[in-house]
Parts: structure tokens; sequence; C-alpha cells
């Protein structure tokens, strides 16, 4: 499997990318091309175009969850998709596999809604939608996990927001709930020195989205973690937690960007092989 990444918070020196605070990859695994998430804007299809990358023949677009750091590039590619078809260019309308819950409206007090600005039933306008919360194989060797098991209690337990469950539509009142993020999930490849696990922010938790991916794939090693952590300004008691889960753990590489700060970038730099993400980073795994 080959990893490119088309979006992240950093970029590297003379590597003249742009980047933003969200998160897009692109996979190319067994025959497949796989893209995971669409990052905050149209960044990825830039980067994918200097990077001489096409995007007009994925089989899959992967969803982590419904924020607009992940999502709200899907609408720019959407205007792609259609602007091949005018211009009778070869392309593939990929499957757009996501958990049921991604596109639900998402709304934070001080900003608003911060889900995706595109629902499932205009996606399907466009895509063939596969919203799953159970693990779905993508490929012999690439897992889209579905919704993941909470089961460490110092892991994220705070709500982001609200999320709209319903609508009275006669009154236009709506029924708000705390956003848990119960559809956070990630892609899991079985490469031969262990698994790699891609997460987009981890809001389930780095460390129950490994457990599971270890369970599903029913094996122990895990050869790299690429992706957000969450770990932002975390509590001690996620920060050590994590810290001794991933120290027992021993993977071979930690590539933990998008949301993760510096204090806990260092933190992780003390228990493991930590390596530097950016814009640009190619990863390959056999």
């Amino acid at each position: 499997m080959k990893l490119t990444v088309l979006v992240d918070n950093n970029t590297f020196i003379d590597r003249y990318f742009l980047a933003e605070p969200g998160l897009s990859y692109l996979l190319e695994v067994e025959g497949k091309k796989v893209l995971f998430d669409t990052g905050y804007s149209d960044v990825f299809l830039k980067n994918a175009r200097k990077m001489g990358q096409s995007l007009l023949d994925l089989d899959f677009l992967a969803l982590s969850h419904g924020h607009l750091d992940h999502t709200w590039g899907l609408s720019s590619f959407i205007r792609v998709l259609t602007e091949a078809k005018i211009e009778n260019l070869p392309q593939k309308v990929p499957k757009l596999v996501a958990h049921p819950f991604a596109f639900q409206s998402k709304r934070l007090k001080a900003l608003g809604e911060i889900g995706s600005l595109l629902s499932s039933e205009k996606l399907a306008e466009h895509f063939e939608l596969k919203l799953v919360d159970k693990p779905l194989w993508l490929t012999e060797k690439l897992v889209f996990l579905g919704e993941i098991p909470r089961i460490f209690d110092f892991e994220n337990r705070k709500a982001i927001g609200n999320t709209v469950k319903e609508r009275e539509k006669e009154e236009l009142k709506e029924k708000l709930e705390a956003d848990y993020l119960f559809e956070d999930t990630a892609l899991v490849y079985q490469a031969k020195k262990g698994l790699v696990i891609i997460t987009g922010c981890s809001h389930a938790g780095i460390c129950n989205i490994t457990e599971y991916a270890r369970k599903v794939c029913k094996e122990k090693r895990v050869c790299d973690i690429i992706g957000g952590f969450h770990l932002l300004n975390p509590s001690k008691i996620q920060m050590q937690g994590t810290l001794e889960y991933l120290k027992k753990l021993k993977p071979q590489y930690i590539h933990a960007c998008h949301c993760t700060d510096l204090y806990s970038k260092l933190e992780l730099a003390k228990r493991g092989n930590l390596k530097e993400v950016g814009v640009g980073l190619q990863l390959e795994y056999k």
C-alpha cells in the first residue's frame, strides 16, 4: 500500500504544497484507489494535481467523521467530477463509505454548523453511498472499521457541541443531543509487519481505535499509526493512559499529526518512534 498525504496542518520545507487544518490521504492498495477524507476546502485537489495524482479514478471515498475539516471538501470534489463528465473525460464514480451518523447536522454554539454541508440525500445524487456501522472490507487487506467500541475510560468522553437528531417540521423545532461523535472511525491495512491504522481525528480515542482494529483484523502487531490522535491540551489522565497503552503496544512507527498538539507529540516521542508528517509525505507498506 502507498499512502500519500494530500492535506495536513503542516507542509515540509522546500515542498511547495498547501496546508490547512484538515486531513486528506490518498491510498493505493491492491489495484484500488481510496481517498480518505477531503479536508476543509479544495486544497486536497490542488495538492493532488501538483503531485500528478488523478482523483478521477477513485474506487472509494471513505470518511472518518462528519466535521468540517474532513468533509467540506466534498463540494469541490463533486464539481470536479461534474466538470469531467461535461468534458467527456474518463472517470469513475467512487463508492462513498461512511457511518450512518456522518452527515447529521452538527452545531457548536459559537460557530453554528460544523458538520457536513451536504446531506446523505444530496450525496446520494452523486455517489453510491455505503453507510455502515460495522466493519466493511474495501479490499482483501483494507478495512473500514465502522463504529468503534469505547472501552477505555481515560479516552475522549467529552461531547463537542450538539447533533440534530430530529426535526418537527410543523413547528420548525429541532431536537438536539450532545454530540459524542459515535461515527468517528478509521481505516486499517494489514501489512506483513502488522497493522497500519489510519485515523482522521480519533474522537473515538486512539487507543479504542487501535484495540478494535486488532480485534477486527485478528492481529496484535501494529506497524504504524498515522493520523490525528485528538490530543489537544489533553487531560493528565488521558495523556498518561495513552502513553501507557502505547508503551505496551510498541508500534514500529507513530505518525501523529493534524489534531495533535506539540506537547502531546513530545510526550509520544518519549514512548515511541514518532515521525514527522506533512503534505507530500509518501509512505509504503508491504
